[in-house]
């Protein structure tokens, strides 16, 4: 047996009132509109929910059993209804970013910053990885958003093109008679190089370049942040391969400075990932505004 949830929406607002009139307001009904109704559902159980008295209905003793279970459904409908508007008014939810630490650092930073102050109702989950680790984030439904480097070339994903980068190699004053020459790529490889790791989108790119000049890019230190990269060229260890945004606050000091080539690096483009066919929440949908 399924009756209308109307049906039981009218039986319910009329035993909470205790009136049959009283429904009808609460509903924006007539009252033989609810009276109908509640004949509707006593037909359909074959039982009496309701006696009339001086004030208006009161429960049968069956129609007491109904309402104790009507009653927890109605209260779980409103929080849901509840819970729905305060997911479209972002004053609750989640948004779910993968990425790179450096990306989160030196890029998004702010942009999280903004996003949080603007609506503290979402939690904010970062998932870290390299870029072939964030696409399987993606496709794992355990991001909403990812945030890399391109190019990114896959039928599954919608890409949208975010800031420029340029990335460069840096030094410090251990080899400081480097600050006034351009060098070229057979003398620079005769230093000791310091890059990110392997499976990283930035090794690759510079891995590729060094190819297309004919020349073979081995590094002397691999590691896994960008703050290593820069931490260790300070100290000496070598010549980091860093993006220039994100060691302006070295460069301006004079902790670190630029290697200059006789070759121009090319410059780097972040993307935002999101699944093509997957629609967003209002959340994702929110900061990805943000980040345009």
């Amino acid at each position: 047996m399924t009756n209308n949830y109307e049906l039981y929406k009218v039986f319910y607002w009329a035993a909470k009132t205790g009136s049959l009139t009283q429904a009808a307001k609460a509903l924006y009904l007539t009252q033989p509109s609810v009276s109908h109704a509640i004949k509707q559902l006593e037909d359909s159980f074959g039982i009496t929910l309701f006696y009339r008295n001086s004030k208006g209905v009161s429960l049968t003793q069956e129609g007491a059993v109904l309402y104790s279970y009507i009653e927890q459904s109605q209260i779980y409908i409103t929080l849901a209804e509840e819970k729905m508007a305060a997911l479209k008014n972002l004053d609750s939810g989640e948004l779910r970013i993968g990425g790179s630490d450096s990306l989160f650092k030196h890029y998004l930073l702010p942009f999280l910053e903004d996003y949080h102050q603007k609506h503290p109702g979402i939690k904010l989950h970062l998932n870290h990885g390299t870029t072939p680790e964030t696409i399987s984030f993606l496709k794992e439904g355990r991001i909403d958003v990812g945030v890399v480097r391109m190019p990114i070339v896959d039928s599954q994903l919608k890409v949208m093109r975010g800031i420029q980068l340029q990335d460069c190699f840096v030094a410090g004053a251990r080899y400081s008679e480097l600050k006034d020459e351009i060098l070229s790529i057979e003398l620079l490889l005769q230093y000791p190089i310091i890059l990110f790791s392997r499976n990283s989108r930035v090794r690759m790119a510079i891995t590729e370049l060094f190819q297309s000049f004919g020349h073979e890019i081995k590094p002397e230190i691999e590691v896994g942040s960008v703050d290593l990269l820069i931490e260790f060229a300070k100290k000496g260890l070598g010549i980091s391969y860093v993006t220039r945004e994100f060691v302006s606050k070295e460069l301006e000091s004079g902790a670190l400075f630029e290697i200059q080539l006789d070759v121009k690096l090319p410059p780097s483009q972040v993307g935002f990932m999101t699944m093509r066919n997957m629609p967003l929440s209002g959340a994702a949908s929110k900061f990805i505004e943000l980040l345009r």
